[in-house]
């Protein structure tokens, strides 16, 4: 999807077809609005990007994308205030009147007249923060992302297991969730069940939720519904975690042939993140809640640099030479 310039000169991008009420941003900084008169029920943001007005206070807008949040710190309030006041109050005209969402005074710095004049004029809200500029973009950029990211809702259940966040999936009536009952009572954390929401927040992480209908619920079949925060304690649940493995049951297939020694990894695709995957067949007698720790347990050496299968193949190899120069040696 590209990007279009508007014939103001303005840049608008896209964004991900998701939105964030600024109320809930308001609430999450604490900020206060200095434009109470505006109605604020229908203001949301569609970027996670921020913007520091710097080159269209001088008066260039070329590219200047009017759908981002724009901030207002020590720098900009400075020059600002070494400007005419006829050039200063033109400059920000043209910024009110593009229609930003709304900006955002950081540090509590002094409000110019004029713009309280052209928010209220143009319908633009003007908010104080009394954080840093650098920290309050960074903490706002971050918590964006997060709101804004791409997702798809996955059905499996989603446990912190050692640190690991793991994905199980599989068919239905296939054992996840007593599975996941059986983890969580070994001590590791459930976060979703039946309803994973997946966000894709960077190249390199996922994050998983679950909706807040069914937040901390998990179904077992035969005896119903069941709390896991009121049955095992707040230690025991996490809203969210960062997807590292995905572990599949699927039902024992004597016609396939499994991976017994784990050297080619595989993985499996996300919103266009690669994710580590195992398959685990299920027969009677085996103790998933071990299988599914042993796999988070091994994906966390080998992300320490330590690959059990590797350190078998180089154990053989050493033997096997050491075999051969022996033989040599007669």
């Amino acid at each position: 999807m590209t990007s279009t310039a508007t014939s103001s000169g303005a840049f608008n991008s896209p964004g991900t077809g998701y939105t964030v009420p600024l109320t809930n941003v308001m609430s999450e900084f604490n900020l206060v609005n200095l434009t109470p008169s505006i109605n604020i029920d229908n203001k949301v943001l569609n970027q996670a990007n921020i913007n520091r007005p710097a080159l269209q206070l001088a008066g260039f807008f070329d590219y200047f994308d009017a759908s981002r949040l724009q901030v207002i710190g020590m720098v900009e309030h400075t020059y600002l205030e070494k400007l005419e006041e006829s050039f200063r109050r033109e400059n920000l005209r043209k910024i009110f009147r593009l229609n930003i969402p709304a900006m955002v005074v950081c540090r509590n710095l002094a409000i110019f007249p004029e713009m309280l004049e052209y928010a209220n004029k143009y319908d633009v809200l003007i908010l104080q923060s009394d954080d840093n500029t650098t920290d309050f973009i960074s903490e706002i950029i971050r918590w964006m992302k997060v709101q804004l990211a791409p997702r798809i809702t996955m059905h499996g259940c989603l446990l912190d297991i050692y640190g690991v966040g793991t994905l199980i999936i599989g068919e239905s009536g296939v054992g996840k969730s007593e599975t996941a009952l059986e983890l969580i009572k070994r001590g590791h954390r459930f976060i979703a069940d039946d309803a994973v929401e997946v966000r894709r927040v960077s190249s390199e992480t996922l994050i998983g939720s679950c909706p807040e209908t069914i937040r901390y619920f998990l179904e077992l079949r035969g005896i119903g519904i069941i709390d896991i925060m009121q049955m095992f304690g707040v230690q025991s649940i996490k809203q969210t975690q960062a997807i590292d493995l995905i572990i599949n049951l699927e039902l024992w297939d004597s016609t396939r042939t499994y991976d017994r020694l784990g050297q080619t990894e595989e993985f499996t695709d996300l919103l266009g993140n690669q994710v580590c995957s195992h398959s685990i067949p299920i027969r009677p007698g085996r103790s998933l809640a071990i299988l599914c720790e042993s796999a988070a347990i091994n994906h966390r050496q080998k992300r320490m640099g330590y690959n059990a299968a590797d350190a078998l193949t180089e154990r053989v190899m050493q033997n096997i030479n050491g075999g051969l120069q022996r033989n040599d040696s007669f």
